[in-house]
């Protein structure tokens, strides 16, 4: 909608953490544009806001806040520029297998690259997947996810209505237009800009490599690793980080681990380290990039691991999976190992018999929804963890 020569539109989105309606991961969007060189955009949420103005080479900016969230940018590349890399994507000629055409059928395209600095490396995965009518459904890459559903006709193209985000086991951020409409006779003030911003007061953000980022490390204590109930006791896990302008890491989202227990006391410690400001022709930015950690830690109290018969005796509420047509043939077996928390939720799916990536997609998406009544170990109430098995009907 926002390439040159459209025509001008307004739109208006809500976001809202679906899991959790009243956390801070909420806000709107509203979107007056007349070009790419003339738009007008306000955005606010509980810790920030801003309206940012575009006419031709001026631009005037107003924040409320000091940190733009990378949960909130990446919603507005979902809904203003859905393949960010597509210049990366571009230069490297990945092929993708066109869908059939029907509306069932899909295409995916997976690439994989290494991440970290040796010898603390990891792998990360580039997932493209789109519908039989050529229709992007997700994005899945290291700084930049977002599922597209509920598309409609506006301006002779085909539109996505809902965007989601779920950058962690979880958590699922949703952000949905709830108006779309051409905007006839704009009012030229609006896009008035007397006053442009200059750069040092403007919000930007950089995307760097893990080396580039360790060389603006300030403060980085030693992890200490607590002993694991599961899984590997030794191995890397990696995630994505975002610093403000001050140096400080403001979000650490998971990425990949060889113990996604161990994924969550390395956050709380990242979020204690600190940086150097990052800088941009002599500018303060926000930065992001990746950070991969080696760990090496022992079992204790293991965690209890229930058949697929155990875990749907106790659950009490269950999703089948709705695998692509033609994915693998009748009566594959897809199993995924689940981790379930106190209150029943599940809180992380693993690929335990290394199925196609979108028969696991399609397993994952649809055992997340699961929830089970309380597990009772040693006469109390426990987490556990549970080998799902599906069939590809």
């Amino acid at each position: 909608m926002t390439s040159k020569g459209n025509a001008p539109f307004y739109l208006h989105a809500e976001i809202v953490e679906t899991t959790n309606p009243k956390s801070n991961y909420r806000g709107e969007i509203e979107e007056f544009w007349v070009s790419p060189e003339k738009w007008r955009r306000t955005i606010k949420s509980p810790d920030f806001s801003q309206t940012l103005t575009e006419n031709g080479e001026n631009t005037s900016e107003e924040d409320t806040g000091d940190y733009f969230p990378w949960w909130l940018h990446d919603l507005l590349d979902a809904i203003f520029n859905p393949l960010p890399m597509l210049d990366t994507l571009k230069a490297v000629d990945a092929k993708m297998p066109k869908p059939s055409g029907s509306e069932i059928s899909s295409a995916y395209s997976r690439m994989q690259m290494k991440i970290g600095v040796p010898p603390a490396q990891n792998t990360a995965f580039l997932v493209f997947w789109f519908d039989g009518r050529a229709l992007l459904k997700s994005v899945v890459t290291p700084g930049y996810q977002a599922e597209f559903d509920d598309y409609r006709t506006f301006q002779e193209k085909t539109v996505a209505r809902r965007f989601t985000l779920d950058p962690e086991p979880g958590t699922t951020i949703e952000a949905k237009i709830t108006e779309l409409r051409e905007l006839k006779d704009p009012d030229e003030s609006m896009f008035a800009v007397p006053r442009p911003t200059s750069a040092g007061q403007r919000i930007t953000s950089i995307r760097v490599d893990e080396a580039t980022a360790r060389t603006f490390l300030k403060s980085a204590p030693d992890i200490v690793w607590p002993t694991v109930r599961s899984g590997a006791t030794s191995g890397v896990l990696s995630m994505y980080i975002s610093v403000d302008r001050a140096g400080h890491v403001r979000e650490a989202w998971p990425l990949g681990s060889d113990n996604a227990g161990l994924e969550d006391i390395a956050r709380e410690q990242v979020m204690k380290w600190q940086f150097n400001t990052a800088a941009s022709n002599g500018v303060p930015v926000q930065m992001e990039s990746t950070l991969t950690l080696a760990f090496d830690t022992k079992i204790g109290d293991p965690i209890p691991i229930l058949s697929n018969d155990e875990a749907r005796k106790l659950a009490v509420h269950t999703v089948e999976p709705t695998f692509p047509s033609g994915a693998a043939p009748t009566g594959t077996e897809v199993k995924v190992r689940i981790g379930v928390a106190l209150d029943g939720s599940v809180n992380g799916v693993s690929n335990v018999s290394n199925a196609r990536v979108q028969l696991f997609m399609a397993a994952s998406a649809a055992v997340r929804q699961w929830h089970f009544g309380p597990y009772i170990h040693d006469g109390k109430q426990d987490i556990f963890g549970a080998d799902v098995t599906f069939r590809v009907p």
